[in-house]
């Protein structure tokens, strides 16, 4: 797994005039512009419902715009003709509140079972696999099951899973939502050590770790950007 050097004033993702309403009329994202550079470390806060697992889906590609334009690292992936949404989803590593873990899989087959679709080795998965859970701590519990482990422990799995495979973008919808105060600080600090080689985008309601960080935040209000923040703290 690869430890990149910070490519200075690249973009890798830009929002440009995003609209995303659902078919019940339901405004998600309304009018939202930003571009987020290579390496960056951004926060999107809001109150539930302004947008922030939209925004995620979108840079997914889950989801396409109603209106506007996405590009993420130059792909132009809001383009109905775009087909390289696996090249894509291979670029970025998706981390969740829920954890989407499967539980008859043991943390070896669950972190390799998203390599698969590489064209690695099965070396090269041993290998990626080791180093991403050597970073998040569990560098023991490679045949271990879900069940055996703890809430923390299992964020730190899918954390694995997320950056295995060298992926340039991470994305975190809430990924401290199921965790107590203690563990929410030991999850986040895997996030301080990607810190830096990897563009990260973490969508969260925790104050705190929003105002320990103090990074760039992204201020979402009913769809809408309504501050975009350099070195910002929590608001709503």
């Amino acid at each position: 797994m690869n430890i990149g050097v910070q490519d200075d004033n690249k973009t890798m993702i830009k929002f440009e005039n995003v609209t995303k309403k659902f078919p019940l009329g339901n405004l998600a994202v309304d009018e939202v512009s930003f571009e987020i550079e290579d390496k960056e470390f951004i926060f999107i806060v809001g109150p539930s419902g302004a947008g922030k697992t939209t925004i995620l889906k979108l840079i997914l590609r889950e989801f396409l715009p109603t209106n506007g334009t996405i590009l993420v690292d130059d792909f132009d992936i809001a383009s109905r003709h775009f087909d390289q949404v696996e090249i894509l989803r291979r670029k970025i590593g998706m981390i969740f509140q829920d954890f989407k873990i499967l539980f008859d899989k043991n943390v070896y087959e669950n972190i390799a079972l998203s390599l698969k679709v590489s064209d690695l080795s099965d070396d090269q998965i041993k290998k990626e696999v080791g180093e991403a859970l050597s970073l998040v701590g569990l560098a023991k519990k490679e045949m271990t099951f879900p069940l055996q482990l703890s809430a923390g422990e299992i964020q730190r799995v899918a954390i694995a899973r997320a950056i295995a495979g060298n992926r340039d973008i991470i994305l975190a919808d809430e990924p401290t939502g199921n965790l107590d105060p203690k563990t929410t600080w030991e999850v986040m600090k895997i996030f301080k050590k990607l810190e830096g080689t990897k563009t990260i985008i973490v969508a969260t309601h925790n104050t705190d770790v929003v105002n320990s960080f103090q990074k760039r935040v992204l201020v979402l209000k009913q769809g809408k950007l309504s501050k975009d923040q350099r070195k910002g703290g929590y608001e709503i």
